[in-house]
């Protein structure tokens, strides 16, 4: 397909790339020439089990067919049509996600998740009236600059203050390192849960209520480390917004598709946002692709008023079909079941693991969506990696792991397993093998 030799690609992607993410003269990818499953190959035919998806993205794994297919028919029938025109994957995708959203029946199509929060966000301030965004601080919700101010990691600060105006941020319910219960680590979860309530309510307060437009908050917060939202958390957000007339915009980018064990982490607490924007497992990133689901009143909003929003390349008809096929194969092959029935053994091999190396100081998942939190002293807490920084143990530890043929995704001290809905007992034992082996290197500065 193209004319350069596999050994070409390294030096070539260096001379000419631009890396994001990336000190330019440390970057160090890994030439990936093919992949299939749960596996990628390099260029040396060196095979990788993937436990983070790619970029926590490929739900469906690598390489399926009948998403080949799909996009290579769509491209030779209509391979583009201008956004303000009707296409046959336009109108089945949209039929097709409403059928397993929670209660949302309008989808506006975009590029990936980050114009899908910031969508979301404009729909959000168009529809109150109002103009601030709450979100949490261990947020991400992408890199443009509207999704970045609402993001509330360190991330988002390397760009201040030229950015999107109206954002304030809230602690998330966050058990392990909660501010609020360190002398008080045994309460309940449902004392918990309306401590970190009546911590957003008190917020919503000093801001003023007739001046917020949405609560924007993953599902299940994501690379800042899986936290799971206790139990009446969720439930207890939904009615905050009720109380005070207030939108709650759901970020399933990374959490939606099967990732937890249902179709959308709301699913699991019978929760329904108001807004839900989706991306990454919405396409398995066959293609790119993201979208924002509303219910009708919302839409209805705009019934006649326009909305003053698009890009050329707004529900292209390539990443549609993609994403329906996507979608097909997730309910051909239950994957979303499969998930579900995977995350008490993930729970299991995670437990095993924390039991046998005291570096570990807490593990997470919910469905295929989990995490290591990896520590110096269990007594103390303290992190393997300083906030917002690596380590020498850390740098050590994933660097063995990509020897020894296990690609993952470590964020600061903590170590994500979020591998393709696909993967089997067997091979989540394959990669667990080596993570064994890896962590007698965070042992060592232990205790």
């Amino acid at each position: 397909m193209f004319d350069i030799p596999d050994s070409d690609i390294l030096p070539l992607a260096m001379e000419h790339g631009f890396w994001t993410w990336s000190a330019q003269a440390k970057v160090s990818p890994i030439p990936v020439k093919r992949a299939k499953g749960v596996y990628f190959w390099d260029v040396n035919d060196k095979r990788y089990l993937d436990f983070n998806s790619m970029t926590m993205c490929c739900n469906i794994g690598h390489g399926d067919e009948r998403v080949i297919n799909a996009i290579a028919e769509q491209a030779r029938e209509l391979p583009y049509a201008a956004p303000g025109m009707a296409t046959k994957p336009r109108a089945m995708l949209g039929k097709l996600l409403s059928e397993i959203t929670p209660g949302l029946q309008r989808f506006l199509f975009t590029l990936g998740g980050a114009d899908a929060n910031e969508n979301a966000i404009k729909l959000a301030r168009a529809y109150t009236g109002r103009h601030k965004i709450l979100t949490r601080y261990r947020s991400y919700h992408g890199a443009s600059a509207g999704a970045m101010a609402a993001t509330g990691d360190p991330r988002r600060v390397a760009w201040e203050p030229m950015l999107m105006p109206g954002v304030v941020h809230f602690l998330d319910p966050y058990r392990y390192r909660s501010t609020f219960h360190r002398a008080n680590p045994d309460i309940s979860e449902a004392d918990f849960s309306l401590d970190y309530l009546n911590h957003l309510e008190e917020i919503i307060r000093y801001e003023g209520p007739d001046s917020v437009a949405a609560i924007l908050v993953e599902s299940v917060t994501g690379t800042n480390g899986i936290i799971i939202p206790p139990e009446g958390y969720l439930q207890g957000v939904r009615a905050l917004c009720d109380r005070y007339g207030i939108l709650l915009i759901a970020d399933e980018v990374m959490s939606g598709f099967g990732r937890t064990g249902k179709w959308f982490a709301v699913d699991n607490w019978a929760v329904k946002p108001d807004l839900m924007t989706m991306a990454k497992g919405l396409t398995s990133a066959y293609a790119p692709l993201g979208a924002v689901g509303m219910k009708e009143e919302i839409a209805h909003f705009f019934d006649e008023r326009v909305f003053e929003s698009g890009l050329t390349y707004t529900a292209h008809p390539i990443s549609l079909a993609a994403a329906i096929a996507n979608i097909r194969v997730m309910q051909e092959d239950r994957i979303v079941e499969w998930s579900a029935a995977m995350g008490p053994v993930l729970h299991r091999m995670l437990t095993d693991l924390g039991e046998q190396h005291p570096s570990v100081g807490e593990v997470r998942n919910i469905g295929l969506f989990g995490i290591i939190e990896l520590v110096k002293d269990r007594q103390t807490k303290e992190p393997m990696a300083p906030w917002n920084g690596s380590s020498p143990e850390m740098a050590a530890f994933r660097k063995y792991c990509l020897d020894h043929n296990l690609y993952l995704y470590t964020h600061w001290h903590t170590v994500l397993i979020i591998p393709p809905l696909i993967i089997s007992e067997e091979q989540l034992a394959e990669g667990f093998a080596v993570l064994n082996k890896a962590l007698e290197i965070t042992d060592k500065v232990a205790s």
